[in-house]
Parts: C-alpha cells; sequence; structure tokens
C-alpha cells in the first residue's frame, strides 16, 4: 500500500477517534442531571411556586426548578403528572429514642425505650424527612441518644432536650425540679449546636411554672425556643398566663387541639384553647399574632375534631403540622404524617396551607431555614404525593369519627437526592428493559 495512503489512513482515522471522544464526552454533559422529576404539581411556599413544573435533582442537591427541563439532559425521569411535588415533609413532634430499656412510671419507655419508634420505619413511607424528637432525651443520655439513633438514621433527625435530665423516663421524674438545670443542658445544646434546636418542658404536675421558667432561662443561654406539654398538669395552668407571661416570640405550644371545655378526658390536665361554646378564646389569637407558635402534636390523646374543627372555621390555624409519633399513636387514631395532614385537608385547609405547615414553617420554628424549601443549592429532600378522592374514614384521640374524601399518600420520598421511598415504582426501570 501507498506510503502516502497509509498516512491519510491514520489521520482519518485519528480524526474519526478523536469525533467519538468528542460525541461521548458531549453525552455525558448533556446527562448532567442525575433525576429529573418532571410535570408535578410543584408547591415550595418558601419561593412561592405553586405550578406544574419540573425539579431536577444532581449531586444530591436541588439544581434546578423550571417548566419543560428537557428529559435528555437527566439520567433519570420520574413523571409525576398529575402528582404534587414539595420538599420533603418535616415533622416537628416525635419520640423515636427507641431502645430496650425497661418501661418507666408511664407504663412504656419514651426515653430509649419500647414506647419510642426507630425513625427509618415510619418517614419516609409519609413523605416525611426530617424529624424532631420532642424531649426523648435529656442532658443524662443525649449522647446515647445521638450515638444509638440520630448517628444511625437515614433520616435526618433533630432534637429538643427534655428539660428534665433523665428525659422523658416517666412521671416521677417529670416532677423532678433539681434534675432540671439550665447550665447544664445549654451546656450538652451547645455541643451539639446543629442537632438540639430547642428545649422541651412536659408532663409537671405541679402548679406553677417551675419547668418552663428553667426551660426558658436554658433558652436564653442557647438563644434556642422551648416547646411546652401541659398534659399533666394538676390544677390546670393558665394557658393565657403562659403565653403572655412567660413564653417569647418563637417559644412553641403543642397539643394544640387538645380537649375542649366540655371534656372529660383530661379533667385535670390541659386548659383547652376553645371555651364551654367552642369559641377560640381571643388571647389564642393575640398570642399567636405576637409570635406565640402552636404545634399540632396529634398523639395519641391529644387531638379533639370538635376543638380543631372548631377552631379552624373561626380561621385559628396551627403554625406547624406535627404528629406526636410514638408507638401508641402510630397505632391510633393519629398512624402518621401524611394522616395527620389528611385530616386538616378534610376540614377546608388548602393543599398550600398544609404543606406550608409541613416544610416550610417547622423549617423555621426550628431555625434551619436550609431545610423546608426547592431553591437551587438545598439537600434535595422531596416530597412526591398523590391526593386520593374517596370516602375516608380518620379517628380522633376520643375514636371519633370524621369523614372526609380526601387522602394524602406519599408516592416517592427522597433524601439528600436518593430515592428513600417508591409506592409504586415511579423511579425504577421496566424489568423487561434490564433483564435481557
Amino acid at each position: 500500500m501507498n506510503k502516502h495512503v497509509i498516512i491519510k489512513i491514520r489521520e482519518y482515522a485519528s480524526i474519526f477517534v478523536f469525533g467519538l471522544c468528542l460525541m461521548v464526552q458531549s453525552a455525558a454533559q448533556a446527562q448532567e442531571i442525575d433525576i429529573l422529576i418532571k410535570g408535578g404539581h410543584v408547591i415550595d411556599p418558601k419561593n412561592n411556586i405553586n405550578s406544574v413544573m419540573d425539579v431536577a435533582i444532581k449531586d444530591g442537591k436541588i439544581y434546578r426548578v423550571a417548566a419543560n427541563i428537557p428529559a435528555t439532559s437527566s439520567k433519570r425521569t420520574v413523571d409525576a403528572k398529575g402528582l404534587y411535588v414539595s420538599p420533603g415533609f418535616i415533622d416537628m413532634h416525635t419520640h423515636v429514642f427507641a431502645g430496650a430499656q425497661e418501661p418507666g412510671f408511664t407504663g412504656f419507655g419514651i426515653t430509649n425505650g419500647f414506647g419510642s419508634v426507630v425513625p427509618d420505619d415510619f418517614t419516609f413511607r409519609s413523605g416525611v424527612t426530617t424529624v424532631v424528637d420532642a424531649g426523648s432525651a435529656g442532658w443524662r443520655d443525649f449522647h446515647q441518644f445521638k450515638k444509638q439513633t440520630i448517628d444511625n438514621s437515614q433520616t435526618r433527625v433533630l432534637a429538643f432536650i427534655s428539660m428534665a435530665g433523665h428525659g422523658m423516663l416517666g412521671t416521677v421524674h417529670a416532677q423532678d425540679t433539681t434534675d432540671m438545670n439550665p447550665v447544664t443542658t445549654a451546656f450538652i445544646m451547645k455541643e451539639y449546636p446543629d442537632i438540639i434546636v430547642g428545649i422541651k418542658a412536659h408532663h409537671y404536675q405541679g402548679n406553677d411554672f417551675g419547668p418552663v421558667d428553667r426551660a426558658i432561662a436554658t433558652g436564653r443561654l442557647t438563644n434556642k425556643p422551648i416547646m411546652v406539654d401541659f398534659g399533666s398538669s394538676t390544677p390546670k395552668l393558665s394557658i393565657e398566663e403562659l403565653f403572655m407571661k412567660h413564653f417569647r416570640p418563637g417559644d412553641i405550644f403543642t397539643h394544640t387541639f387538645s380537649g375542649n371545655a366540655a371534656s372529660a378526658v383530661t379533667p385535670n390536665g390541659r386548659e383547652p384553647i376553645v371555651d364551654g361554646n367552642n369559641k377560640v378564646k381571643p388571647f389564642i389569637f393575640e398570642a399567636q399574632k405576637q409570635g406565640r407558635i402552636f404545634d399540632t402534636g396529634h398523639g395519641g390523646g391529644a387531638f379533639v375534631w370538635s376543638t380543631a374543627i372548631n377552631a379552624l372555621k373561626q380561621g385559628f390555624y396551627p403554625n406547624t403540622i406535627s404528629t406526636d409519633l410514638y408507638r401508641n399513636s402510630r397505632n391510633a387514631g393519629m398512624k402518621d404524617m401524611a394522616n395527620v395532614m389528611s385530616k386538616f385537608l378534610n376540614m377546608g385547609m388548602s393543599v398550600q396551607d398544609v404543606i406550608l405547615r409541613s416544610t416550610w414553617n417547622p423549617a423555621k420554628v426550628i431555625q434551619h431555614t436550609e431545610l423546608g424549601h426547592l431553591s437551587v443549592g438545598a439537600e434535595a429532600d422531596v416530597a412526591v404525593f398523590n391526593i386520593r378522592e374517596g370516602k375516608f374514614g380518620f379517628m380522633d384521640a376520643r375514636g371519633s369519627v370524621f369523614n372526609g374524601t380526601k387522602k394524602l399518600e406519599a408516592e416517592l420520598t427522597l433524601r439528600a437526592g436518593r430515592v428513600a421511598w417508591d409506592l409504586n415504582g415511579l423511579s425504577g426501570p421496566q424489568w423487561d428493559a434490564v433483564s435481557r
């Protein structure tokens, strides 16, 4: 073969190989998105998004939110047409310090006991990507809680630390004010500033505000809010006094819809937010206006239809929607975050308002504003959900049933860009495309 011909063949071959490399590189660059959630109705209250859009995810972060992002730019595309897409839900009141410790004086163990639940078993299937433990651990055992639960969960686990040193070990320990040390509690909080979001005062039976004031003292030392549960005070403590004379803006009252004035469920427990005629007490509106936070905290015994329905009809909405997730509530009327959110939908709250109180609002309350939204660069915690139409029954803490027509159901949950829950296989390829 002619020498010049051979040289030309080599030149053409080099050009061909170079061109092929460019094509491969170009194709790789074209697929710059890891996951594209396409055609869903995106609700992102923080960014005022409420329309059909696509959500692009790359390297575990939100890469882009826009209409008509080409599917060719993504390695994997999820068809979300007819579904809703939102930030992953934040459940601000849970108990996830599960363990095998002997049951406490309450009959079940919340602190390292059987009463708490393992977070990953109950979060993603409801669209929840972040939970906040509500005081299961105190300063004596928070290190164990972190090592045992927080460090071993795919769910993001944050926490209110109990004002009681022993945490929620039982009723007796909740009365021991000598174990409620603001300085020691603040010391532990400063050790974990990104994990501990506030302080929990709970289940105190005395007719005084001692634990609340100790919690507030701790809050002042750490610049963190407190959460208060008046579930067992005997006699009832005045919630007006709590809100107007003790609470600071940003402090949290949980179990907002627990009981009413005519209720015999908690005769010596928590003063309700409504009067004997189921009218919301005027100071409740004023307290909320002044920045006091009202959290749902449904639980196994802290949500009554007559209180919730009448309050919403009068224009009083909770700031945050939460479950008070633990073993007993999970198997009672509460069930899970999606079920609690469904209750508010059926009471007349809009989808947008429900999502706001389950994402951006709790993120602000716990001072973690990097969460609860789909801003570019934010960690890709995403909930894709359906709102089913039909006939559904929803139970409160008394076993009373409210019949509704809407039920929120999590289809797909992403935690940091990774598929953590996929109810109907939205994110996977068809079997016959990969089994040949």
